[in-house]
Formats: structure tokens, sequence, C-alpha cells
């Protein structure tokens, strides 16, 4: 032992490495908490009962909960939003090519390439980040097997044009919807739509385990599959029917999410607060572009996004960095494309022009936003952006 202290790690910011050192003042996201004497007693029977994992008891209940929340059937709940990715595509069995989009965290395309599938990256609509339909109908190929979009800062996809597409050329289509727990559409859940959507419950999501995802499944089958895919591909005890992984919820995030749940709306009024502030208040600030919100969505206001463009006087990256100098973290999303990094940059379509899926990159900034960022903080982060 040299007696040095541990070299520190950078933490990530949902998708770049932040600078090495303390965390700022101001993160990025902080997830709400339950208080402690809330969770002792599920602790306690936890400790009591001596089960950890195996889809206990806590587990079954938050699986039941979380359907009936979301207005959902067929709900599996998996260790983590990566995890759920690869049970979703290895459900289906698929092979060959998957059409998806440069504009997300790379995990969305990582979930790909560990099920030996090859992303086919085409482009987004500029004005909401999502999936361009008409982009995804000119990418298919025989080899096409299903369209992973992402329902990115938890706006929804065109999801009546993506499975119009998917329909003609018998696709799956399996959404990422790691930013869209409990957002709907003229009351109708967006993860009601395509064959599987995923869900990431990561401390960073407005609903939070800890750790923690899950998939809905538009057929109870795939649910079932997915149960058995999740315990290492058992049926019973000794009969491995398939080749599965170790993707169980552990009952203490379980636990977690009970009590996160039984809070999750006070926290999205909260939310909805410090959204509607950065609206009214940097509406008219000359080169800031905002994302707009149908008439008909209910939003979890997760994610507040801002698009900097050229009339700005400082910019993007120089504005990102007076706010990090400052201690406010705020997230470059999609920086730098999952097509340019250089896992994935030699792929044939990484090579192709993706036009607006770059230049958004080069824009987008997402702000602070969790229910406890003090209104004096969303005040001094308006300021900042204000200066030009």
């Amino acid at each position: 032992m040299s007696g040095l202290p541990p070299s520190p790690t950078p933490y990530m910011i949902l998708g770049e490495a932040a600078p090495l050192g303390a965390r700022p003042s101001t993160p990025f996201a902080q997830p709400s908490m339950p208080p402690l004497e809330a969770f002792r007693p599920y602790l306690e029977q936890i400790w009591s009962s001596g089960r950890l994992t195996g889809c206990g008891p806590f587990h079954e209940q938050l699986e039941t909960a979380l359907e009936h929340y979301l207005g959902v059937e067929n709900l599996a709940l998996t260790a983590n939003g990566t995890i759920g990715l690869l049970l979703a595509l290895n459900a289906f069995d698929l092979d060959g090519e998957v059409i998806t989009t440069p504009f997300s965290f790379v995990s969305t395309v990582h979930a790909l390439r560990w099920s030996r599938l090859k992303p086919v990256f085409v482009d987004i609509d500029p004005l909401t980040g999502n999936l361009d339909p008409s982009a995804i109908e000119a990418a298919i190929s025989p080899r096409t097997r299903a369209i992973l979009p992402v329902h990115c800062f938890g706006h929804p996809c065109d999801t009546t044009a993506i499975n119009e597409v998917a329909d003609i050329y018998g696709l799956k289509v399996i959404y990422d919807a790691a930013h869209a727990f409990g957002v709907s559409v003229s009351g109708r859940s967006i993860l009601s739509h395509g064959d599987a959507s995923v869900l990431s419950f990561h401390a960073a999501m407005p609903f939070t385990c800890g750790e923690g995802g899950a998939v809905v499944c538009a057929d109870p089958r795939v649910k079932r599959r997915i149960g058995r895919l999740r315990n290492f591909g058992l049926v019973g005890t000794t009969t491995v029917a398939a080749a599965g992984i170790n993707g169980q919820m552990s009952e203490m995030h379980a636990a977690l999410g009970l009590l996160q749940l039984a809070q999750f709306d006070h926290a999205i009024v909260r939310r909805e607060q410090i959204a509607g502030r950065y609206r009214a208040a940097l509406a008219d600030i000359r080169g800031v572009r905002l994302f707009g919100v149908g008439p008909q969505w209910r939003s979890n206001h997760g994610f507040f996004p801002i698009a900097i463009n050229d009339e700005h006087q400082a910019g993007r990256n120089q504005l990102y960095e007076r706010l990090m100098d400052q201690g406010i973290e705020a997230r470059r999303y999609g920086f730098p494309l999952a097509s340019e990094t250089p896992v994935y940059r030699d792929l044939p379509s990484a090579r192709a022009e993706l036009p607006h899926a770059r230049s958004l990159a080069k824009q987008i900034l997402c702000l602070p936003l969790y229910p406890c960022l003090p209104d004096a903080t969303v005040e001094r982060i308006i300021a900042l952006i204000s200066e030009g």
C-alpha cells in the first residue's frame, strides 16, 4: 500500500465525462429521495425475509404498481435500462440491421452492438430531436429487422408514422423510452406504442430506483420470455430454455421504487414550476430556441433542453463553459453523436451526412432541472444565459 488516495474517476453527465475533481455545487441532476425513516421499514422486511433478489415481494409489488400508474400492461422490471434494451432486442430474436438515431446516449447503440445487430443511423427531425419517419423508410434494406427510436427528452416520437412504416415492411419497433416515464399523449401512455418500450430508472431520471429499468411489452408472451431471459434463461430450477443473463432488479431497488412512486406526482409539480420559469424567462433571448410542448402531451419535465444557435453572442460551448465555471453542471446532450464516436464512426451509415443530427448536437444544452433545485439557482442560470 502506498498510502496515496485513489485517483479521481470522472463521473458521467449522462453522456459526457465531467472534469476530474469535486462535483459541481449545482449538479445537472439530483434525485428526489424519500425520508430515510420511510425506507427503514422496507429494509427491515428485507432483512427479516433474507431475500435480496429473485423477483421477491417488493419486485412484484412494484411491477403491479407501475402498470397501474402508467396505464400499461405486461411490464417487466430489469436491473437497468441498458439491460432492458438488451432483453427486448433478444426477446424478438433479431438479426441483421436495426434503424436508429445517432442523437442519443450511446447505450442505445451499445445495446444493438452487444446483441450482434448492425446499427443503421438515420437523420432526425430538427424540431424534436426524434427520428424522422421519412428518413427511416429511405434506409430500409432487405437486412432491416427493426426500428429503435428514442423519445428524446421525453418528447413523443411520431409513433403513428413510425408504426405505419413498420407495418408496411414487417419490422419490429422497440422504443428507447428512457426519458419518457409518465409521458402520455391524448390520455394514452406513450409506452403503449410499438412492440416494446424500455424505461430507465437511473438516478438522473425523473423516476428512479437508484438503478433499474423496465420493458413494457405489447404481447404478454414477450413479457414471459423477458422474465426467463432476465433470470439466466431458466424455466423452473433446472431447465435452461434460453441463453439469458442476470437482469433482475433487487428487492432494495424495488422498495425504493415503491417509495419514489408515492411521491412522483408531487415531484412533477415542482419540475413543471421550474420548467415554466425557464420557458418564460428564455423565450425571447436572442439565439435561444426552446422546444415545443404539444397541447395534448402530459410531460414529465425530466429535461429542459435549449438550442443555442449562431445568433447567441456566447455560443453553445462558451455558454457551457461559463455555467461550469460557476459550478453549474449543464449537459451537451448527444455530443458527440453516437455515429461520430470511435466505436461506430466506421459504419457506412455513420459516414452519411445526417445534417440535422450534426447541427443539433452542436447546439443543444440541457439545463439543471430537479425538484430540490432552489429558485435562486434557477434565476442565476437564467441570468448567465441572458448575458449573451
